[in-house]
């Protein structure tokens, strides 16, 4: 099986990404070498784990930090920058999945992950462009009636009132394309900058007194009375390990591999589009996500550019014009583009589940594993962190709630799950034309 790790970026680099050209990198941390000690070995070093080490250190534990390229150089330091509501799926599905009172228990996690995010942007004095704002908008007339019965569920069950239904006529005065139906308007969400973020989280835990080592591939990880995290030039001896390689967790741990599937997704970034034609586009400066199955998701930067997500791939290696992959379908939403450059084209794995719900579990006494965040990972992700601490820390119930959601194993493990969600993808991207 090929190593995602190194299948299309060179090793310790950012990609050449709109996010990577546009942040202050953080500091070059040497590679783990020698023999080294510490309460607890995250591995990985995107939202998840950082926000785990962050936490970790607070609450007074000594923290090592690993990861195979440098901090936010995954799925975190590429991604669309949504910072959503709720869990992967809807309430009403996680009522039918895990029950009514889990199902509002989760709710509540979901709220607090958006309030964390923003707590850590104050008290570490991040500037990652937060802006208000998430848009989910109908490509099919279908489903109004679906979008109105949730904003419906969401305010009278749940006390949401930042949500509201947008209407086909108000709809195109704020987006500039005829592509949508309608949607929804979610002013408690919004969208961030997110290698900056992760570059923020990054300081902060350098503040607290975690030792971070980039450049560091774990190989093995193996457990007798303490547990041994391996390194091509060194070892760590810890007690606990929070495992948060997420899509990139490959052979490492062959549970987490079968439950947690990387799926390659796609931004460009045009060129500085001003702010008359920015504010045509998108004129309430929203995140804006469709209801393809295959979700086209795209925002304004802080310097006027459109960035536009969408597309996916299911082989290791991106595709070569990763410009023009997307680029058309950019063009569907917004043809007006047609003459306008693309300055930036980047791929990223994310890490899927069957049922698109976070994939946490106790691996052993002394290892946790979080991830699968299927595209919801801004929030969830740090919100993982956060409780993966927790429960190494002995306070297990928030934990344990998310641990308690079913997440199977893909048909076939590893070695079928990519074929399989190939031909599952090819069903939903006729669908949606339909």
């Amino acid at each position: 099986m090929a190593n995602l790790l190194y299948a299309n970026e060179n090793p310790g680099e950012y990609p050449n990404s709109y996010y990577a050209a546009t942040v202050e990198p953080g500091s070059a941390f040497p590679q783990l070498e020698g023999e080294v000690r510490a309460d607890v070995c995250v591995v990985g070093g995107g939202f998840s784990g950082l926000s785990a080490a962050l936490h970790l250190a607070k609450a007074g534990y000594s923290v090592a930090l690993l990861d195979a390229h440098r901090v936010g150089w995954g799925a975190s330091g590429r991604n669309g920058g949504q910072v959503g509501t709720g869990q992967r799926l809807g309430q009403d599905d996680l009522t039918k999945l895990v029950g009514p009172e889990d199902a509002r228990k989760l709710w509540a996690l979901s709220e607090e992950a958006k309030r964390l995010v923003a707590s850590l942007i104050e008290e570490f004095d991040i500037h990652c462009d937060y802006r208000p704002g998430v848009m989910e908008v109908n490509h099919k007339p279908t489903y109004a009636r679906e979008t109105k019965e949730y904003i419906e569920l969401l305010q009278n069950r749940y006390d949401y009132d930042a949500v509201r239904y947008v209407p086909q006529a108000e709809l195109r005065e704020i987006l500039a394309t005829k592509a949508y139906y309608d949607g929804a308007y979610d002013s408690s969400a919004g969208h961030l900058h997110p290698l900056r973020y992760a570059i923020g989280l990054e300081r902060a835990c350098v503040r607290e007194g975690v030792s971070i080592f980039e450049r560091s591939e774990v190989f093995d990880i193996a457990e007798n009375e303490k547990v041994m995290v391996k390194t091509k030039s060194g070892r760590l001896t810890t007690d606990y390990v929070v495992l948060a390689a997420n899509g990139y967790v490959g052979e490492l741990n062959k549970r987490t591999a079968n439950r947690v599937m990387p799926v390659n997704n796609y931004i460009i970034a045009t060129e500085p589009l001003g702010e008359d034609l920015a504010g045509e586009l998108i004129a309430n400066n929203a995140a804006v996500a469709d209801s393809k199955f295959v979700v086209n998701y795209y925002r304004l930067s802080a310097d006027s550019r459109l960035l536009f997500g969408g597309r996916e791939s299911y082989r290791y290696r991106f595709p070569a014009d990763i410009h023009g992959y997307v680029r058309k379908a950019m063009l569907e939403i917004y043809p007006q583009l047609e003459h306008t450059k693309i300055d930036f084209g980047w791929g990223g794995v994310l890490g899927v589940t069957m049922n698109r719900m976070p994939h946490f579990e106790w691996l052993s006494k002394r290892m946790v594993t979080i991830g699968g965040y299927s595209g919801h990972g801004v929030a969830l992700a740090t919100l993982g962190g956060a409780l993966a601490a927790e429960a190494i820390r002995g306070v297990a119930e928030r934990f344990g709630l998310m641990a308690k959601v079913p997440t199977t194993p893909f048909p076939g493990g590893a070695a079928m799950r990519l074929p399989l969600l190939a031909l599952g993808m090819a069903y939903y991207s006729i669908r949606d034309r339909l």
